[in-house]
This record gives structure tokens, C-alpha cells and sequence, in this order.
């Protein structure tokens, strides 16, 4: 369970980030309180996975789910630009994040 949990923090993570995005700098009201909303949502799931897991590879895991995430909806829903080099390196932090998973006791 405590992998469902950490992946549900990686979720909660690129929504904040996402939702941080549209507050302009928390100027704006809803994406404001989305973002802290999520924040606490995504560190409330990671502090349940913590009860289970190594701190180092949760928190590898975690911050790469976020990073994979956000990256994903910056190129295909907010269309953001992405060279063949930065898909690289994105498929080689997944790549790290399944390692983390499969060499995990």
C-alpha cells in the first residue's frame, strides 16, 4: 500500500505544480487555493508512504513522478515545446523511478 501511496503524492504533486502555474504567482483566488490544497494533499500521501519506505528512494520516486507528470501536461495540454534531448531525459528519469520500484525490497 505504501507504493499506492507514494504514487498518489507524484499525482498530487503535478496537480500543485500545474495548478501553481495558472495562480500567476498567487495573484489569482481558485488556482491559489488549488495549489496549497494539493500541496498538502501530495505531502499527506508521501508522509503515509514514508511509514513504509526509505526516505531516499520515496522521495527519488516521488519528485520524479511530479517532474514526469508536469512535464507531460506542460507538452500535451498547456502545448509547451520539447526538444527530442529533453524526452530523453524524461524517459530516463521514468526509467529511474521503474528501477527504484523493481529493486525496492
Amino acid at each position: 500500500m505504501d507504493w499506492v501511496y507514494l504514487f498518489i503524492a507524484g499525482v498530487w504533486e503535478t496537480f500543485w505544480a500545474v495548478s501553481l502555474k495558472f495562480s500567476h504567482g498567487f495573484s489569482r483566488p481558485l488556482p491559489s487555493v488549488l495549489t496549497l490544497l494539493g500541496m498538502a494533499a501530495s505531502f499527506g500521501f508521501l508522509s503515509l508512504a514514508l511509514k513504509g519506505l526509505p526516505l531516499a528512494t520515496a522521495y527519488a520516486v516521488w519528485t520524479g513522478i511530479g517532474m514526469t507528470g508536469t512535464f507531460l501536461v506542460g507538452v500535451f495540454f498547456l502545448h509547451e515545446t520539447a526538444t527530442p534531448p529533453q524526452w530523453v531525459c524524461v524517459a530516463m528519469i521514468a526509467a529511474g523511478i521503474t528501477g527504484l520500484r523493481i529493486l525496492s525490497r
